[in-house]
């Protein structure tokens, strides 16, 4: 089956930057992605887009590009609830792969077995309106509900303006919970403003709650762009991640975002995108717990 892409779609930076930042040994890069190739893993036909394919070996070269030692993959949303590409890599990493999965109240307890056979530890819950249809909150809790019986955890995606309405259930999740780039901050606003205090506060009050300090080319407004050769990318970004970072060494991961999905404005260079690491964990010891204490334990132990 021959897919077409998106109208605009940005294709991943192609020869990424050798990081100037040298990563601790047993770095993960917790947050990534593969897309089909479509040829052999189809694309759902509810997608709400058609991305470029990125294959697991383009993923595992650029894990090795990079420096890290493991990966974990996300299931992305134009795959639906189809776990065969997340699965296939998981099966083709040595051990190097851990996955999240999207999962419908329809699976069967063999299927989860068989993932977490293969490594998934997670399922992904998403919110943001224009990417997935609503799924009734109380198909989510009972999903949530049966995956704790392997261990597994719950990433939320959501945008910072929709948490009010989402705390109730996301307080109510009876698993350890990941939520993906610190729910989308608004980055104009203060980051000592109510906005970043009610997921500092969401945070600080549920120690079941960790958060990912990753995708500063989403959230960033002003810049500059991880592109040729830029040391001090996404300058607006830094504090909030730095934050999160300082008041909760413990539950924070990082991960690249490739192939980075629905980006319109730019395309960034990965290894720039590593260089990130050190602005908004400054210490060799918060950078030991965001990339590969935190992970590892979340994934592997």
């Amino acid at each position: 089956m021959e897919f077409i892409k998106t109208p605009g779609w940005l294709d991943w930076y192609a020869g990424p930057s050798r990081p100037v930042f040298k990563l601790p040994a047993g770095a993960v890069d917790a947050h990534c992605h593969v897309f089909g190739p479509g040829a052999e893993f189809p694309y759902a036909p509810e997608r709400k887009y058609t991305p470029c394919d990125a294959s697991k070996a383009q993923l595992f070269a650029l894990r090795d590009q990079l420096g890290f030692d493991k990966n974990v993959i996300v299931q992305a949303t134009c795959h639906g609830a189809d776990n065969r590409a997340l699965v296939d890599a998981l099966l083709h990493s040595n051990g190097r792969a851990r996955g999240v999965a999207t999962v419908k109240r329809s699976v069967r307890d063999a299927e989860l077995q068989a993932m977490h056979d293969a490594g998934v530890r997670g399922v992904r819950f998403n919110f943001v309106k224009r990417l997935v249809d609503f799924t009734p909150k109380d198909e989510l809790l009972e999903i949530a509900a049966r995956i704790k019986a392997w261990g597994w955890h719950v990433v939320i995606y959501f945008e910072a303006v929709d948490l009010p309405e989402l705390w109730d259930f996301f307080t109510a999740l009876p698993t350890t919970v990941v939520v993906d780039h610190m729910g989308r901050p608004d980055v104009s606003l203060p980051v000592d403003g109510p906005q970043f205090a009610l997921f500092q506060k969401f945070m600080r009050e549920h120690a079941n709650v960790w958060s990912k300090v990753s995708c500063p080319e989403r959230l960033s407004l002003t810049g500059p762009k991880a592109l040729n050769g830029e040391q001090n990318a996404y300058r607006d970004v830094v504090p909030f991640a730095r934050a999160i970072v300082a008041e909760f060494p413990d539950r924070v991961l990082w991960g690249t975002d490739w192939p980075h999905p629905n980006l319109k404005d730019h395309m960034p260079d990965d290894g720039l995108l590593v260089d990130f690491i050190p602005h908004i964990a400054p210490s060799a010891a918060l950078q030991h717990k965001l990339l590969v204490d935190n992970p590892n334990r979340l994934y592997w132990s």
